[in-house]
């Protein structure tokens, strides 16, 4: 088996083999193989995540071997150019996911699962539809976060009515989960209630515990010109730094980022709807334009696996369509 020192950069091959980057950890192992065989010849990337190297070995009694599935910016009413296939895209990503040999132990949708409106009742209707849609899922473990498309116009209330609170924590063979709000507010800040809650939170956590932190703006600057950062999102990474086994999982930037604060890896997702373009390539963040020989591409969701033995979080990127 190959192993990667971690000071090794994103190494990409063809796309019959999964590309990867960071990490100590062994990388082709059985469920990668079934990935790759499962995405029938589409790209798949696979990596060991830097800051969760040493997680089990930090944990009374470890954690059993798990994965979850990650989905992102559905944008569920989006009517334009940029997807022309939009009313069935969230349908087709539903079937992959189903396909899937082995299920997930529960899926995250992490934001955006609307598309926005000013219209109070169409908000409604389009978040009614959408977990319609989803309740086709065949893992009923499905935890819902809003996005600013969702929430921002109301803070939150109608995101509410159908998925309950924008925040909150759960454990999990293990693992510690933490969902952050940075959108309900619509100044994109966590609010001071909220970091408090956080405060608290991982007041009771060792500093050794595996915790992965799920939400929907990146908590850095990526591109705050393009809303692409949490204005407060500093104290939360502050909160986080002496925990030495944190890894982030976001949306919002439709498209993989990966960066590193510190020891803490933090791991944007594709979008369901369309991609945008690269951090600050362009004056405004425009959909990329849908390529009729080549639909979905840049579109994707991804699993993330907790391994025990190698004490680490692998991800394995699938296109919303298989081959």
């Amino acid at each position: 088996m190959t192993r990667y020192d971690k000071t090794d950069a994103i190494r990409t091959r063809n796309s019959a083999r999964p590309s990867t980057f960071t990490g100590t950890h062994t990388m082709m192992q059985r469920r990668d193989f079934l990935a790759l065989t499962a995405a029938g010849g589409g790209a798949v990337f696979a990596s060991g995540l830097a800051g969760c190297a040493s997680a089990a070995a930090g944990v009374a009694g470890g954690y059993q071997d798990f994965y979850f599935v990650q989905l992102s910016d559905v944008h569920w009413g989006y009517q334009g150019p940029a997807n022309p296939d939009s009313s069935v895209t969230l349908r087709k990503a539903v079937a992959t996911v189903n396909a899937l040999e082995t299920q997930p132990e529960f899926i995250v949708f992490t934001g955006d699962l609307t598309h926005t409106t000013d219209d109070p009742v169409e908000r409604r209707r389009r978040l009614a539809e959408f977990k319609s849609i989803v309740s086709d899922l065949k893992v009923k473990t499905v935890r819902f976060m809003p996005g600013e498309h969702d929430a921002s116009l109301d803070r939150g209330a109608a995101y509410k009515e159908f998925f309950g609170e924008t925040f909150y924590a759960f454990d999990h063979k293990g693992v510690h989960f933490i969902a952050i709000d940075n959108v309900s507010d619509p100044g994109a800040k966590i609010g001071d209630d909220q970091l408090a809650w956080l405060r608290a939170d991982l007041a009771a956590r060792d500093n050794k515990a595996p915790i992965v932190v799920l939400t929907h703006r990146p908590l850095f600057d990526l591109a705050p010109k393009w809303d692409w950062a949490t204005r407060d999102g500093a104290q939360a990474v502050e909160l986080l730094m002496p925990f030495s086994n944190v890894t982030v999982f976001y949306g919002h930037i439709h498209q993989e980022h990966h960066h590193m604060t510190g020891h803490i890896a933090h791991h944007s997702a594709k979008s369901l709807i369309f991609p945008l373009p690269a951090p600050g390539s362009q004056e405004k963040r425009t959909p990329l334009p849908w390529d009729a020989s080549a639909p979905y591409k840049g579109l994707g969701f991804r699993e993330v696996e907790a391994e025990a033995a190698g004490a680490a979080f692998k991800v394995t990127e699938f296109p919303v369509v298989r081959a």
